[in-house]
C-alpha cells in the first residue's frame, strides 16, 4: 500500500498545474495503464504455445494379416521357450504375398544388388525379395553346407558358439546388400552375417525379419513387421526393418 501511494504522490506531483488542478495526472495515469497493457501483451506473447498432438500414423492394413497368421508355439523345441512359427503365413498365399510385397516396397529402388538369406528361414523371403527387385540372392549357411570355397564368420551364442558362411566371390567389393532373417530375438546372427558380408567388401544397406521379438519392441508397430528407421547399437551398422 505505501508503495503505491509514493508512486501516486510522485506522479502527481510532478505533473505541472493549472488553475490548481492538476492537468498531467490523468494522462500520466493513461501512460502508465497503457504502459501495464503492454506488458501483458508482451508477457502473453512470450508464452509458449501448446504443441498440437502429433498425427496419426497410418498403419498399414495388411499388417494385421500378417501379425494373425504367425503362430505362437509354447515350450518349443524346449522348455521356456514361446517359438514363433511362420508355417501358417506360408499356407496362405495372399498373406505371404502380402509380406513380401512390404519388403519389396521398401527396397525397390534403393539400388540393392544382393540379397542375402540366413539359413534357413531367410531363404524363404529372401529369394522372392530378390527376384522382385532384381537383385541375386545369397545363402549364408551353417558349416559343410556349401561346397567349394567358402568365407566364414564365427559367434557366439547363449550356450556356445555357431557359424555363417558364404561362398568366396559371391559378392564384390562395394555392392549394396539386404540381409534377410525371419526373425531377430538378440542381433547376434545378425552381427555374425554383417560382419561376414563386410569382410568381402559389401555395403550393407539394412537387415529385414519378419519377426521381433519383446526385446526390441520399443520401435513395433506390430510383433510381426516394423521399420525400425535408426541404427540399432547393438546390430552394428545395421538398420533393421521388420
Amino acid at each position: 500500500m505505501g508503495e503505491e501511494a509514493n508512486c501516486n504522490v510522485a506522479m502527481e506531483s510532478a505533473a505541472p498545474k493549472e488553475n490548481g488542478h492538476t492537468t498531467g495526472g490523468a494522462a500520466a495515469e493513461a501512460k502508465a495503464a497503457a504502459a501495464l497493457a503492454e506488458i501483458a501483451v508482451t508477457d502473453a506473447a512470450a508464452v509458449p504455445k501448446p504443441t498440437p498432438p502429433p498425427a496419426a500414423v497410418a498403419v498399414d492394413p495388411r499388417l494385421q494379416g500378417i501379425s494373425d497368421a504367425i503362430r505362437v508355439v509354447p515350450h518349443f523345441p524346449k522348455q521356456g521357450i514361446m517359438f514363433n512359427d511362420i508355417t501358417p503365413l506360408l499356407l496362405r498365399p495372399g498373406v505371404f504375398k502380402d509380406a513380401v510385397d512390404i519388403f519389396v516396397e521398401r527396397y525397390r529402388g534403393m539400388a540393392i544388388a544382393a540379397v542375402a538369406g540366413i539359413e534357413a528361414r531367410g531363404f524363404i523371403f529372401g529369394p522372392a525379395i530378390a527376384l522382385a527387385i532384381g537383385a541375386k540372392f545369397i545363402p549364408l549357411r551353417k558349416p559343410k553346407k556349401l561346397p567349394g570355397e567358402v568365407i566364414s564368420e564365427t559367434y557366439v551364442l547363449e550356450y556356445g558358439t555357431d557359424c555363417l558362411q558364404m561362398h568366396v566371390g559371391a559378392i564384390e567389393p562395394g555392392e549394396r546388400v539386404l540381409i534377410v532373417d525371419d526373425l531377430v530375438a538378440t542381433g547376434g546372427t545378425l552381427c555374425a552375417a554383417i560382419r561376414l558380408l563386410e569382410r568381402a567388401g559389401a555395403d550393407v544397406v539394412e537387415c529385414a525379419c519378419l519377426i521381433g521379438l519383446p526385446k526390441f519392441k520399443e520401435c513395433t508397430w506390430l510383433h510381426s513387421l516394423q521399420i525400425a528407421s535408426e541404427r540399432w547399437t547393438d546390430i552394428d551398422k545395421s538398420a533393421v526393418h521388420y
